[in-house]
């Protein structure tokens, strides 16, 4: 007689499947901010508990010389993304100017080349211009930084125009209101959830940013992820390192918690007006 085996059935739920999840966060994220964290706080001669890794970041005036670079660098590629992306972005959402989204793509391409690539070919345009390191390296850096973070401004910028609420600057507009104070007074509300993802999207990237530097400032144009890559590379100094990417980290946090207070100021507020 046979015997019945009962075969046991896996059922995969929520938390089995966030499982992968967490351990590319454990082996990716933490993991390496642990490291960061040690290093920054031991000593590269006895691996004790100090603060002297600081104290060697803070004394250096060319330290705080590059950071202040990097913030001049990041805001200013903010405010010209933000500044060529915004008219674009609302033509390429308007219907009437735009009937297909193929020049949506057009913008959107470069992304699809490699970083780097896109960065030497860049230094062959400005060459051809008379741009170089040699005579105009934060100019050049900042052409760069424009034209490689540019779509990351356009896109957070087009989605949120193709959610504006039409009716409203209809009304507005019916209403008497110029063309000015309805860009005003209901366009750049609305579309202001979009232009602070522009500015995360753009100002923090380039904060940690080295590569267009690298290749475009010829060593001119010095920025913190320069520094970084320095320390860690030829310099060999894993503690100096380490602190000067928690000084980004801390940069980058204060940035988010600037827009995440910008966008609750918002909803307090209570919308367009």
């Amino acid at each position: 007689m046979l015997k019945k085996f009962h075969v046991p059935h896996f059922r995969l739920t929520r938390k089995d499947l966030c499982i992968p999840y967490g351990l590319f966060m454990i082996l990716f994220v933490v993991f390496p901010l642990l490291l960061i964290f040690y290093y920054a706080f031991t000593s590269r001669e006895t691996g004790q508990f100090t603060f002297e890794n600081f104290a060697t970041v803070f004394t250096q005036g060319s330290n705080f010389q590059v950071i202040g670079m990097s913030l001049l660098v990041g805001g200013l590629n903010t405010i010209f993304c933000l500044i060529i992306a915004y008219p674009l972005a609302y033509l390429l959402a308007n219907s009437k100017y735009n009937k297909n989204t193929i020049l949506v793509y057009l913008f959107i391409m470069p992304m699809w080349i490699n970083f780097v690539i896109r960065t030497i070919a860049t230094k062959d345009i400005l060459s051809w211009m008379g741009i170089t390191s040699a005579n105009m390296p934060l100019l050049a850096t900042i052409i760069g930084m424009v034209y490689n973070y540019l779509p990351f401004a356009i896109l957070p910028l087009y989605t949120t125009m193709l959610k504006l609420d039409k009716s409203q600057i209809e009304a507005a507009s019916d209403l008497g209101a110029s063309p000015f104070y309805v860009f005003v007074k209901t366009i750049l509300p609305m579309s202001s959830p979009g232009i602070v993802s522009a500015i995360l999207m753009t100002f923090m990237p380039t904060m940690s940013s080295y590569v267009i530097a690298d290749k475009l400032g010829g060593g001119k144009t010095t920025l913190i992820g320069n520094l970084i890559a320095l320390q860690f590379g030829s310099a060999s100094n894993y503690n100096v390192g380490s602190v000067l990417a928690l000084i980004m980290l801390v940069m980058i946090g204060v940035s988010l918690l600037v827009t995440k207070n910008s966008k609750k100021e918002e909803k307090v507020r209570g919308g367009l007006w």
